[in-house]
């Protein structure tokens, strides 16, 4: 029976790992995975050491605030490497543990596929060095990606992007508005303030101060604000009190789908919105101590994916001094009163999905490291 070693600190992760684990058990049922992940993973069979809900931090204050739960984790991880060695490791994103699991791993002698690459093309592309010697084979899921672990001398397969497959669009999103008690005839926008605790401790705020700014002005304008799985209940309830917003859990689609337009904490969500078709505001925030440390590390023109994809800025980008409530509404209401605006970016939108790849990426995934269960790998 295949063991699998399958490390992923994120909720993303978790989703995309999950899914990796359902195609190849279509072929492989009596898979054993067990290591670091989520609810989705666990429903998948999987055997977890420790959970995403318990290491997902951002910053560097609160990386070191959680140093001693992420060195007992790592420290589990291991030892079960030595306890029930599996015959590969899959290791989805989350790079600062994970690119130390991978040394751990390969000095065992256990391949290692890295799925869902660490943004190297943005920073600390020095970490490539260790890569090309620990990390078997990449599989990436941004197309500009393949090329810089080719010239960099690492096996790579561009799969595409899990999202295409796992990203739907309501079927009938006036039902769902009316479900939430909001009326379909009226303007939507829908908050995503992110989905770990810190993210929200950050962005929450100012995004509910510029809620209630556009209710003033806009009060036909309603408001749905996605609340992620490690978020607690309550807290986003009191922050959007003021713009009568509707907090819904686990329908970010629904949400998505129903929505006029949308306010989008910078990461995987925006890639959601944008296969959703839905014109966005991207805001992030990071504690000032992490932005001045890290902002002259980052080398990319845009910090939204969307626009990294698409090689240009098709939404606007609002980051660290310039996300301020007055700015976010500002935006807001420039495309709620510019119809052409809103559907131009849909048009550019439409183009990211198309550079996302095909529908399949996770079975992609799965055959490539299928075929190195199987010892056949394709160089």
């Amino acid at each position: 029976m295949p063991r699998i070693l399958l490390s992923c600190g994120e909720t993303s992760g978790d989703l995309y790992g999950a899914e990796l684990v359902r195609q190849l058990k279509k072929t492989a049922p009596g898979l054993d995975v067990y290591g670091l992940g989520g609810d989705r993973l666990q429903a998948q069979g999987a055997r977890l050491l420790a959970h995403v809900r318990d290491l997902a931090v951002v910053g560097l204050w609160e990386v070191v605030s959680h140093l001693p739960r992420l060195r007992r984790t790592f420290r589990s991880i291991v030892d079960e490497l030595d306890a029930a060695r599996p015959d590969l490791a899959v290791l989805v994103d989350y790079p600062d543990f994970n690119l130390r699991l991978a040394r751990e791993v390969h000095r065992r002698g256990i391949p290692v596929y890295y799925y869902v690459s660490p943004q190297v093309w943005a920073w600390r592309r020095g970490r490539l060095r260790g890569m090309r010697e620990t990390v078997s084979r990449m599989l990436v899921i941004f197309p500009f990606e393949e090329a810089i672990y080719r010239e960099a001398g690492i096996p790579v397969t561009f799969v595409g992007h899990p999202l295409v497959d796992i990203v739907q669009p309501s079927p009938d999103p006036s039902a769902f508005l009316r479900a939430q008690g909001l009326d379909a005839g009226r303007p939507v926008i829908t908050v995503l303030p992110g989905s770990r605790p810190q993210e929200v401790h950050h962005h929450a705020p100012a995004l509910a101060a510029a809620a209630e700014r556009i209710h003033r002005e806009r009060p036909e304008v309603q408001f749905l604000v996605a609340r992620a799985p490690a978020i607690e209940d309550g807290p986003l309830e009191q922050a959007f009190a003021a713009s009568g917003a509707r907090v819904v859990s686990a329908a970010t689609h629904g949400a998505l789908s129903a929505a006029t337009l949308a306010l989008v904490a910078s990461g995987t969500a925006t890639v959601e919105a944008a296969l959703l078709g839905v014109p966005m505001v991207v805001v992030y925030r990071v504690s000032r101590l992490t932005y001045g440390l890290g902002r002259p590390l980052v080398n990319v023109p845009h910090f939204a994916m969307v626009n990294l994809i698409a090689g240009r800025a098709v939404v606007p980008e609002l980051m660290q001094s310039d996300f301020t409530p007055e700015k976010v509404a500002g935006a807001a209401l420039q495309l709620l009163d510019e119809p052409g605006r809103r559907e131009a970016m849909k048009s550019d939108l439409a183009e990211v999905r198309r550079r996302l790849g095909a529908p399949g990426a996770s079975a992609r995934a799965a055959a490539a490291v299928s075929e190195a269960l199987a010892g056949s790998e394709k160089p």
